[in-house]
This record gives structure tokens, sequence and C-alpha cells, in this order.
């Protein structure tokens, strides 16, 4: 899973970055202080592997991953080459999900872009110029299909599919909220791997103080909040300040700070919870001496495609997948005493994999 951090410069994008993955990208009170996409890759916490791990005494303990790509700050006219944009907006599309750093809170020592603090004027203008490159990427497709619309019916019916999207784009609608979408136009929309068309999550960045209340408190939160629910959008409040804070602290340390702050859980976990829900995504587990491991698949994969996930062969020579709950053989011990109790599936090419099972893939190739 690969997500790009936007936002307007001073928002505290960075400061984000830098307390999610501890890669240390610059972080300074101007725009542009990100040149380069700065890249991290973050281990998703949880605790399932670690009590597995404990349990199988495993050599390794593997987590599932999101990589984290921190897209320098955007400002009016990036999509026509403002600032430093076109190249941003490129990294923007090597991307799963988008992450909108938003502000919403008020500091005279931090200097905001446009000279106040507006969520929403903010959230628009990024809007904007994602809307406006994908203007360009239409603009484009539309005179390589032209030359072949009148004499070929399929390419005739992609020309009426891009007019209609164009028309959506200029009224200023994202990609991803054009409605009634055919098998065919989907599958075109797919190519064209508009911005606008990937899902957002936004990041409300608060103070110190509206962080324990979750932001109910604080006017730009609710105005983000009612925007993103319209979009169909998460949303999930921190303090990136905070964070960067916790990013310097050990497990213990950390659960203390969170609990005299008010606040039961770190950014990052609130953020991964947001991109899996978003993306549609869970993990299953596997579990021995050698290795315990989580692998991170989408909601509905089948237990083939899942073997998939760990090598080919897998999926290639699927015979059977045995399969238990992970409470269950921390409860039980082991999976043969999981077995002798009949706890352990044996499950065929049907099977839809659920978040938390442990899988023993048998194949042959």
């Amino acid at each position: 899973m690969k997500l790009g951090i936007v936002g307007l410069p001073n928002v505290g994008k960075s400061t984000l970055f830098n307390a999610l993955t501890k890669a240390g990208a610059e972080s300074a009170n101007y725009p542009f202080c990100t040149i380069d996409p700065n890249v991290g890759i973050v281990p998703v916490p949880d605790e399932r592997i670690r009590l597995l791990g404990e349990m199988y005494h495993s050599k390794k303990v593997t987590p599932a991953v999101i990589e984290f790509v921190d897209i320098a700050g955007l400002v009016k006219g990036a999509s026509k080459g403002e600032g430093l944009g076109n190249q941003f907006l490129a990294n923007i599309r090597e991307v799963d999900a988008i992450v909108h750093v938003v502000r919403c809170f008020e500091d005279g020592n931090v200097i905001h872009v446009d000279g106040s603090v507006d969520p929403m004027r903010d959230i628009e203008t990024i809007n904007l110029e994602l809307i406006f490159a994908d203007l360009e990427v239409l603009e484009r497709r539309i005179s390589k299909v032209a030359r072949t619309a009148k004499m070929d019916k399929e390419a005739g019916k992609e020309m009426a599919f891009l007019k209609r999207l164009k028309e959506h784009l200029e009224s200023g609608g994202p990609a991803s909220l054009l409605e009634d979408l055919t098998e065919d136009e989907e599958k075109w929309m797919q190519t064209y791997n508009l911005l606008t068309d990937k899902p957002v999550i936004y990041a409300a960045n608060v103070s110190e103080d509206d962080l324990a209340d979750d932001g109910a408190n604080n006017p730009g939160v609710q105005k983000v909040r009612e925007y993103a629910a319209q979009t169909g959008s998460e949303v999930f409040v921190i303090c990136a300040s905070i964070e960067a804070e916790i990013a310097e602290l050990d497990d213990d340390e950390r659960a203390m700070f969170l609990e005299d702050l008010g606040v039961t859980e770190a950014g990052l976990n609130k953020l991964i919870s947001a991109s899996y829900r978003t993306l549609g995504l869970m993990s299953f587990l596997t579990a021995g001496e050698d290795e315990t491991r989580a692998w991170t698949i989408k909601i509905g994969t089948k237990a083939p495609q899942a073997a998939g996930k760990i090598h080919s062969d897998f999926e290639r020579g699927f015979i059977k997948a045995e399969v238990v709950n992970y409470k269950v053989l921390l409860e039980l011990g082991s999976l043969s005493a999981a077995r002798e109790k009949g706890l352990v599936g044996i499950e065929g090419k049907d099977y839809v994999v659920k978040d938390g099972d442990v899988i023993l893939f048998r194949f042959n190739v």
C-alpha cells in the first residue's frame, strides 16, 4: 500500500511524515522545503503477529508495511507549473490513496501561504489543481481517440464517455464522484489513472488543545468532516507536533504520554485504520518457528489468490488451506491442539479469507 501525503505549504505535512516514518524529512517554516518526494516504509502495528511470534518462538516476525510518500506543498497554479507543481503531481499518480493534510490550527509563528487559516479554501485549492491536471490528461486522450472515433464503434463510445467526464471535471466534481459508469467506462477510467479518481483520507491537523476531544469543538474540523461525508472520504484528527514527540518515545512511554493527553490512539494507528477501510484491505497471517508474518490483501480475496501473495507457486499449485482464527490458536497454544478440537478448517479454492485467519497452504507444483 502506497500513500501520498499532500497539502498546501506549512500545514504540517512534512512534520506528520517525519512523525509517521521517523525518516527525517526536512521540515521548515517556508514553502517548498520538501523538494524531492521523501519516501518512508512504515510497519503496520499488529499485536496479533507479536503474540503469535512469541507463541511459536519465531526467528523472525514480519509485519505488513505501508509506503508513505511526502509530496511537496502544492500552491495555486501547480498544474501549470507554479511553485514546483508539475513534478509533484506526477508523484501523486504513483500512489494508491491520497492523505490530504488540512490545517485546522491557528499559530502566528507558522506562516500560512494564503495569509489565514481556512480549511475549506485549502481543500478547494488542492482539489482544483488536481482537477486541472486531470483535464490535461483527458485533453491528450481525447486528441488520440478522436482519430479513430468516427470509424471505430468502441472508440466512439469512449469519446462520448471522455466528453461526459470532462464536463463533470469542469463543473468542479472529482472523477471519483462521476455516477452510473458502465463496465467499459470503469475500465477506461482505470487506464486514465486520474488524480481525482484516487481515494482521499483527510488528516485534520489540530493544536494540542483540540486533540483530546478529537476536534469536536474545532469549527474547521467540523467543516472538513461535513465535506468528507459528502464525498465519501475518511477523516482523522491529528496533532502533527504531538506525533513528532510521540515518535521519539518507546512503546511504554508512548502509552503513558497518550494517556496523559487523554488520547486513546496514536495518529499512525488512526491513519492505518482509515487507509485499510478506504482501500478495502485486511490481513491474514502465517505463523511458525521460522517466521510469523502479516500479509495484506483485498477484502473478498479467495484462498488461492491469498496464497499467491506469498509465492506464485502457491497459487499455481494450490491444493487446500488449513485455516484457524488467530484467537483460537493463541488460546489453545498450537495448531495440533486446534486440529484435535476440530477448530481447523480444511478449505478449498472458493474459500474467502477472513481478517485474522492463520493459514497453512498446501500446494503441489
